[in-house]
């Protein structure tokens, strides 16, 4: 099966999310060479709140679950600046992030999120990185909830130990296209330069690229560098 058909059969069926622009699919692979041309580490940024739970049992590249919302596709190259900026393949990485209405999975009924999501497992996943040091995840594109810009959280994890935690951060012209959509809940409340999180780190944090549109989706790439 030809990645663009597999991208659209695992989206099917998921009411309001788009298809994944073709040439996002097509990346994939040698051609992600991400901006981090300098091999530096990337910002160790606090894992938040919300956490994966159980991210071992998670491991699947399609982490929508019955979410709605813009579709997007996560494409990661995990390299190591100690391995001469090499490939690190073999390794787990984890990402999850909330909702187009800012609500995370596996949480709820406290302050932070009073919608109870406890037995929910959206949003969340695990793949190992392939010899190109890459993995890839199938999603929508995150809302927001106050106080934080938008952003995805992840962990690379080597051997069951985290070896690094961070988080991505999006362009500004791009959540504004997005956040302006049926479904989300208009513009964030705080921007990347007023973020707590990545204020010191933006440039770090920030997304390689992010491209696409709202009718096919959204491809982002990122290139995470470890010690």
């Amino acid at each position: 099966m030809k990645k663009r058909d597999f991208i659209r059969k695992s989206l099917a069926g998921f009411g309001g999310i788009v298809a994944l622009p073709i040439a996002g699919c097509e990346t994939k692979g040698n051609q992600l060479d991400g901006n981090n041309e300098n091999c530096e580490i990337s910002p160790r940024e606090t894992r938040g709140p919300f956490p994966n739970k159980t991210p071992a049992e998670l491991m699947r590249a399609n982490i929508i679950g019955d979410r709605k919302g813009v579709a997007l596709l996560i494409n990661l190259k995990v390299q190591s600046q100690s391995e001469s900026c090499g490939n690190l393949s073999g390794v787990q990485v984890d990402v999850w992030h909330c909702d187009a209405e800012g609500y995370y999975s596996e949480y709820g009924g406290n302050r932070l999120q009073q919608k109870d999501l406890s037995n929910e497992h959206f949003l969340r996943g695990r793949q190992t990185t392939n010899e190109n040091g890459e993995v890839s995840f199938i999603s929508i594109f995150p809302g927001w909830y106050p106080g934080r810009a938008p952003h995805i959280h992840l962990d690379v994890v080597k051997d069951g130990d985290i070896i690094l935690t961070t988080q991505i951060a999006f362009p500004e012209a791009i959540t504004s296209e997005v956040y302006a959509s049926s479904g989300y809940k208009g513009k964030e409340d705080t921007p990347n330069e007023k973020d707590g999180v990545f204020r010191g780190s933006l440039a770090g944090n920030m997304a390689d690229s992010v491209g696409g549109n709202l009718q096919d989706g959204y491809t982002l790439s990122k290139v995470i560098t470890v010690a």
